[in-house]
Parts: C-alpha cells; structure tokens; sequence
C-alpha cells in the first residue's frame, strides 16, 4: 500500500490495486472513444476537401463574371490538381489532399465551363476521402454549386 501519515495521523494514499484499477478503466475508456476520434477526423478533413473544392468552383464563376470571360476549371485527380484556365493562362491551381479522389460523373464533366453571363457547362464531382464522400454538383443553367454528403 502507497500510503502516507496525514496530519491527523490516519493513512492515506491508494493502494496498488486501485490504481491498477483505476488505470485500466481509463486504457478501456481510450480504446473504445479512439475509433470514433479517428473516424470523425476523417470525416471533417474529407468535408473540408469538398468544400475547398466548391469554393474553388464558385470563384471561377465569380471571375468570368467579373471579367466577362469565360473560365474551365479542369479537374486532374490523378496529378492532385484541380487547375482555373483562361485561354491560355492558368491564374490559379488548387492542390488536393493526398488520400483524395475526385471522379466526374460523366467523366467529360471533368472540365467545367462558366460563361460571363454566369452559366455553365454543368457536373457532377464525386469527392473520396477516408471512407467519407461528398457530392458537388455545379447546375448548367445558373452556374451554381452545391455539396452534399453522398449516400453510400
């Protein structure tokens, strides 16, 4: 026993089978609450990929309007790129997150067209990350972009 003579003179202290005790319900406690940490961090970086994703998209839009051009927003999973065009040029590249995979559905809706006056060529992006997945869909008529949890 781990004890001590406190200032009435009485014991104190734990004895060594409280602790142990003790410590196994706090290692039992870690290892039940771990997994769902784990699966929640998963989940709030594939959320986050998505929503990086659709604000990219959105100011694409926003810059054909701006500038009355048209902008493509290229989609490039396997380089770990999504990439903004106009003509020739490339203003900005978004870099995705290792782990991340992004899927058109059709895959011609890889590139993404927004037109001055705000419309734009439309998809249907699929975005896979830890077991997590996220729908945007950029509608064809209004140009707007919307995300959503895919239903598995």
């Amino acid at each position: 026993m781990i004890q001590g003579r406190g200032i009435q003179g009485k014991p104190r202290g734990f004895t060594l089978i409280e602790l142990v005790v003790t410590l196994f319900i706090l290692a039992l406690a870690a290892g039940v609450v771990a997994p769902s940490v784990v699966s929640g961090v998963g989940t709030l970086r594939a959320r986050t990929e998505a929503a990086g994703i659709a604000t990219f998209l959105r100011a694409a839009r926003e810059q054909a309007v701006a500038h009355n051009r048209t902008y493509e927003v290229r989609v490039k999973s396997e380089e770990g790129i999504v990439e903004l065009r106009a003509g020739n040029t490339v203003p900005a590249i978004r870099r995705l997150a290792s782990g991340l995979r992004v899927t058109a559905e059709p895959p011609a809706a890889q590139l993404i067209t927004f037109s001055p006056q705000g419309l734009s060529s439309g998809s249907r992006l699929r975005v896979d990350m830890a077991g997590r997945g996220y729908l945007i869909t950029v509608d064809p008529l209004t140009g707007r972009v919307a995300t959503r949890r895919a239903d598995r």
